[in-house]
């Protein structure tokens, strides 16, 4: 692939907010001050951490990610300052808590907002102080980090119902960092969709292109799942329609982001949720129940109540997507096996198998 996921994914653009949040980032990166990284979910909160530290004195050091909301409430604070042998059952032996690990760098402890209302008193005083005192522990141990948080909660309004503390926010919120939702910067996103259909091009294959009026389509959608669901939605037309350049009646409605309406004329717009996109895709006849199933690991359609044959339905799609290749290919089993990107032998077996002709 020519591109390599990387930090500047969220930063991919040219608009008036991305070009702030690069020189907003350069400028606070110089600073130990503490920061609150805001913005919603896919937006690349992480992504403007990491670069923060990137471009600091700390870049030699450690970048450690904590997320407060994954980790169980009571483990938190073992989690965070460590813990002593024997502080508790299965502790084992002396294990350092993620302070500790960051020393000399940067902690980031995403969803902050998340965290348990006794883990917020301990994290104020840690901060004050710059010491952290293990679990079962009998001496405060000092850290040189600098704490970068993110939240995509509202914590003003979580001071005003109680669930935050106060003087914790403003602890946090020394340097406040706004991350833009992809919907305040659609200007970036032939350059985004660019990127992405690199980064997620199969191998030996070209990056598929979108037309002008697929990209008037998309720029309609607002984007709840920010730069992650058009990642996640590039990464699916990338498998799907390799080195194609897809029109708007390409591709069926139930492979588009949710809540985005097929446009006029997309002869696949009426098609119910339960069809089969892969066989639409292939030419087949859709309502294949099964492909619907499979195609709903992916969140597309409903899952059968009787359950699915893998195995069957997996051997049918290859065989169809075979026969299709033999077809395009005029009958030529060496051009079906570039079209396939097999070995002509490994694509004579597989004719074979399935008593397909040529």
């Amino acid at each position: 692939m020519g591109y390599q996921l990387d930090d500047a994914l969220a930063l991919v653009g040219a608009s008036a907010a991305v070009e702030g949040l690069r020189a907003l980032i350069a400028q606070v990166a110089q600073s130990s001050a503490t920061l609150l990284i805001r913005g919603e979910s896919g937006t690349g909160k992480e992504v403007v951490a990491r670069l923060v530290h990137a471009q600091s004195p700390r870049s030699d050091g450690p970048f450690v990610p904590v997320n407060c909301g994954a980790i169980p409430a009571d483990l938190l604070e073992s989690e965070l300052f460590g813990h002593r042998k024997g502080a508790f059952t299965g502790a084992l032996a002396d294990r350092l808590g993620r302070f500790q690990l960051a020393n000399g760098g940067t902690l980031f402890l995403d969803e902050i907002g998340d965290m348990p209302a006794y883990m917020q008193v301990k994290l104020l005083r840690v901060l004050q102080e710059r010491q952290v005192e293990p679990v079962g522990g009998t001496a405060p141990e000092p850290v040189d980090v600098r704490v970068v948080a993110a939240t995509h909660r509202d914590l003003e309004k979580a001071v005003a119902d109680g669930s935050f503390r106060e003087d914790l926010y403003y602890r946090l919120n020394v340097i406040p960092v706004e991350v833009p939702a992809l919907r305040e910067r659609l200007d970036d996103l032939p350059l985004l969709t660019e990127y992405l259909s690199a980064l997620h091009a199969p191998d030996g294959a070209e990056p598929l292109t979108l037309s002008e009026a697929f990209m008037a389509l998309l720029a309609r959608h607002d984007w709840p799942g920010n730069v992650r669901e058009l990642s996640n939605l590039l990464q699916r037309f990338s498998t799907l329609y390799p080195g194609s350049c897809l029109e708007p009646e390409t591709v069926p409605s139930s492979l588009l982001p949710q809540g985005l309406l097929a446009p006029e004329g997309n002869p696949f717009a009426a098609a119910p949720a339960g069809d089969d996109p892969l066989g639409l895709l292939l030419g087949k006849a859709p309502a294949n129940p099964v492909e619907a199933a499979i195609m709903a690991g992916q969140g597309w359609g409903a899952f059968p109540e009787e359950g699915v044959s893998l195995r069957e339905q997996l051997a049918e799609f290859e065989s169809t997507l075979i026969a299709r290749a033999l077809d395009a290919a005029g009958g030529n089993v060496s051009q079906a096996a570039r079209l396939l990107k097999v070995q002509r032998t490994t694509l004579i077996e597989k004719i074979n198998k399935y008593e397909l002709t040529s």
